[in-house]
Formats: structure tokens, C-alpha cells, sequence
């Protein structure tokens, strides 16, 4: 009996649970010991590393409790507790750690939803490492979306690229104040950010109505709505304008994401009949006629090409379609293989120049170009050489001798040829500058000859190889001169 009674008090005095004592009923540093063993057995949950530290308040209630909560929660909007703890941290006991003032998130009701270990987990991360700060936007950036700001502010902040809200400007009177601000800065962003506001804000017939009488606004918009293709709306703005010819020209551009050849050719004839001006809508109906011309003569060539029966399709393979090139681009195809065809044929360039009215200059030009790529000399020729009405040939180029000169030395025409257009060119200073660059000995020295400059005949006489026929048609000038 007394083994089982030594057993029992045994029992009670080594367990880690204390029988029941009047005595320390009232004890406040024994309450506090449990309170601080409590918190301390659930550092095991939170995984804390610093199981040896002691987690409690400055006011002596363990870190988590219920009470602890509450007063956490209680002072923090109370300037006495700021005292009270400011007090007892001078006095300063070495058993407590010391928590920065933060304002408590913690109810009491959450500690009965299972929050107090997400609690105590924040807090045991601290224990002597540093509180981070709170990571907020100061409060004059909380003023960029602040619904205080006038148009006139708001048009400054947008021009410093400071965000802000245009969902506060409600009413028509404060948008179109909005408007007017950002036009009177001059600034292209603003003015299109407020337009696509406004845009998206109200409806169309009243947009309209007021951009009618804002004309830089106004430009704004069509220019934006161009750029992001909204068509739909910008015919509807210059139907509204009576703009109609814009219209017309608006429209008219949406033959360019008309992939389909035949598509587009019949949208081009539709085109015809919009409200264009005289000389667009004869724009439009050449435009559609170099198409149906082009569709034409791409479905015969390509025949050729496949069939191998022309020559000049095997020597120079096609390296392009002609289908929407521009009217440049199929002259001077027409001219490289379709030079020789009769005017009555739709690839004659002579049709071309006549059904296009093509200016002379432009038709020598690209005809010159086409031919001299072929190395085609009796056709360089003939494509100058004129008759008067005595039968009397004459060479003329409506382009001037001296861009004849460069377009064949581009396509190295040899130094005859370019010798005998270089002797064509009028101006004296140009035709020496040209036959020295190209080296045409002959045309310098003759030219020398006919100024009768016997210095510079004798200077030039250096540049050429000596015992050359150059050289002997020099030395044949000068003594010329010296006899006479």
C-alpha cells in the first residue's frame, strides 16, 4: 500500500502537469511561466530554428493569447499604450524580447478559426533578425489616381507620363474640357489617348458633332483610325463630314487586301463609279485598265514561257509575275520582251505609251534602260535617230545626251558607243568631264583640238599609253598647230 502511494506522488511531482494547489492560484509568474511554456510547445508546428527564445509581449502576456490579441488590437489606435510601451522599454528586462510596433491584423475570431499558428509562424521568423518594413507606395503616388485632379492637371501629368484615371470626367462639358486641354499642349499622345477615351465613351453622332468644330482633334482621329485600320468608323466620320470623296478614296484603298487578281479587278470597276474628282476617277480607271491589260498579257507570256517557244523567254527567264506592278514596271517589261510587237497587240510598248498616255521622256527613258540591259545597240540607235522633213537623219534624246551616257556605261556599253553619244553632248565642260571619267580618248582629244588648247593637248598627251594611236593622233594635232 505505501509502494502504491509512493508511486502516486512519485507520479504527480516528475510529470510535466502540476496538481492542483490553492496555493498558486493567484500566482501571476507561475501563470506566466505556463503561458510562456505553452507558446513555446508549439514552435514544434511552426518550425522555428529558435526553439530557446522567449516569445512575449512587453506587457508580460505570452504572444498569441487571446488576451494578448485583443490588447494588441486595442493599441493600436490608442496613443496611452504608445506611453505604456515606450515606459516599460526603458525600464527594460533582459527575460524579454523586444517586437517593433506594427498594427495587429489578429481578431478574436480568427484565433478560433485556426489562424494562430499563421500568426505565431510570422512571429517566430523574427525572433532577433530584423522586422522588413512594409513595402507600401508612398502617399503623393496614391494622388495619380486620385479623382481631384482638373483636366489642366491631368493633361500635365499625362504629358510627365504619370498615370491617370479619365473615368472621372463623366459628363460631355468635363470631356470635352479634357480635349480642349490636351490640344492646347500640343501634344500628339495625349491628344490621341483622350480621343480613344472619348471615343470609347460616347456615341458616335456626338463625337462627331464636336469634332466637327475641333479640326485638330479631328485630324487626330482620322489619322489614328487610318493607322489602326478601322474603316468602318472613319466611313462613317467622313460620311457624317460629307467628306465624299475621301470616302471614295477610303474605300478605294481596300483593293490592297484584295489578294485574288480577279477580285481585285472587279472591285476596281466598282470603283469607278464612286464619287471620285476628275482626275482620280481617271486615276482609277487607268489603274483598272493596267490590270486587265497585265492579267492579259501574264496568261500569254507564262504560256510562252511554258511552251518554250520564244527565244527570248529561254535566254531570259521571267524572274516576276506582272500581275500589280506599276505602269514603270510593265513598260519596261513590255520593252524587253515585247519591243518588236505590233502597236495593235495589249503588250506593245507603243500601246502602252499611247493607251496611258506616257510622256516621251519617260517612254525613252525606260526604253533606253530595257534595251541596253539586252545590249541591244541598233535599237539605242533607232530609239534617237530622227528624220526631218528634207529626209536628213538627226539624233535628238528628250532626256539629254549626258544621262544617255550614264544609263549605257551602267550597262557597260562599250567605248565605242559610249564614245559616239558622249560626242553629242552640247555643253563643253560636261562632254570633258564625261569622256575623261569613261576614258574616251578620241572625244577629249578632239575636243582639245576644236578650242585649239595646245597645253592641255600636251597634258593629256601623259594620260594616254605611249605608242599608242592616241598618242600619234596628239602628236599630229600639235604639229598642226605649229605649222599654222
Amino acid at each position: 500500500m505505501s509502494r502504491a502511494r509512493a508511486d502516486e506522488e512519485e507520479y504527480w511531482h516528475s510529470s510535466k502537469f502540476r496538481a492542483f494547489t490553492f496555493d498558486d492560484e493567484d500566482d501571476e509568474l507561475s501563470q506566466l511561466k505556463e503561458s510562456k511554456r505553452a507558446v513555446n510547445s508549439l514552435r514544434d508546428i511552426v518550425d522555428d530554428d529558435d526553439d530557446d527564445l522567449e516569445r512575449v509581449s512587453w506587457s508580460g502576456e505570452p504572444v498569441g493569447s487571446i488576451s494578448w490579441s485583443i490588447k494588441e488590437t486595442a493599441s493600436s489606435s490608442s496613443s496611452s499604450s504608445l506611453e505604456g510601451r515606450d515606459s516599460s522599454l526603458q525600464k527594460g528586462s533582459s527575460s524579454y524580447v523586444a517586437f517593433p510596433k506594427q498594427v495587429s491584423s489578429y481578431s478574436l475570431s480568427s484565433l478560433f478559426k485556426g489562424e494562430l499558428c499563421l500568426s505565431l509562424s510570422a512571429l517566430s521568423d523574427t525572433g532577433v533578425k530584423n522586422y522588413a518594413p512594409e513595402l507600401r507606395r508612398p502617399k503623393s503616388e496614391y494622388k495619380d489616381y486620385s479623382s481631384d485632379w482638373s483636366p489642366k492637371d491631368t493633361v500635365r501629368r499625362m504629358q510627365r507620363g504619370k498615370a491617370c484615371s479619365l473615368e472621372r470626367f463623366r459628363s460631355l462639358q468635363d470631356k470635352l474640357v479634357l480635349l480642349d486641354e490636351a490640344v492646347a499642349g500640343h501634344d500628339g499622345n495625349v491628344i490621341t489617348a483622350v480621343l480613344i477615351f472619348l471615343k470609347r465613351t460616347l456615341r458616335r453622332e456626338i463625337l462627331f458633332r464636336e469634332l466637327e468644330v475641333r479640326q485638330v482633334a479631328l485630324c487626330h482621329l482620322i489619322h489614328f483610325l487610318k493607322e489602326m485600320g478601322e474603316q468602318k468608323f472613319l466611313l462613317d466620320l467622313l460620311r457624317f463630314l460629307d467628306r465624299t470623296e475621301e470616302v471614295a478614296l477610303s474605300q478605294y484603298r481596300e483593293h490592297l487586301n484584295i489578294q485574288d487578281v480577279e477580285k481585285r479587278r472587279e472591285f476596281l470597276k466598282g470603283c469607278i463609279g464612286l464619287p471620285f474628282s476628275a482626275e482620280d476617277t481617271s486615276h482609277i480607271q487607268d489603274h483598272y485598265t493596267l490590270l486587265e491589260r497585265q492579267i492579259i498579257i501574264e496568261a500569254n507570256d507564262r504560256h510562252l514561257e511554258t511552251a518554250g517557244q520564244s527565244e527570248i523567254f529561254r535566254k531570259y527567264p521571267r524572274k516576276a509575275s506582272i500581275l500589280n506592278m506599276p505602269l514603270v514596271t510593265t513598260l519596261f517589261y513590255s520593252c524587253f520582251y515585247h519591243y518588236t510587237e505590233a502597236e495593235g497587240t495589249f503588250s506593245s510598248p507603243t500601246n502602252l505609251k499611247k493607251t496611258f498616255k506616257i510622256p516621251d521622256k519617260q517612254y525613252v527613258l525606260t526604253a533606253l534602260a530595257a534595251r541596253a540591259k539586252l545590249r541591244a545597240w541598233d535599237d539605242v540607235d533607232a530609239l534617237f535617230t530622227t528624220k526631218n522633213w528634207l529626209g536628213y537623219t538627226k539624233k535628238k534624246a528628250p532626256i539629254g545626251f549626258h544621262r544617255v551616257v550614264e544609263i549605257l556605261q551602267r550597262n557597260n556599253a562599250p567605248v565605242q558607243v559610249l564614245q559616239e553619244y558622249v560626242r553629242l553632248v552640247e555643253d563643253v565642260e560636261t562632254r570633258l568631264n564625261l569622256a575623261t571619267k569613261y576614258k574616251c580618248h578620241d572625244v577629249v582629244i578632239e575636243t582639245y583640238r576644236d578650242l585649239k588648247d595646245r597645253i592641255q593637248l600636251t597634258a593629256y598627251k601623259c594620260k594616254v599609253e605611249r605608242g599608242s594611236a592616241e598618242e600619234e593622233k596628239i602628236n599630229s594635232i600639235l604639229n598642226n598647230m605649229v605649222r599654222n
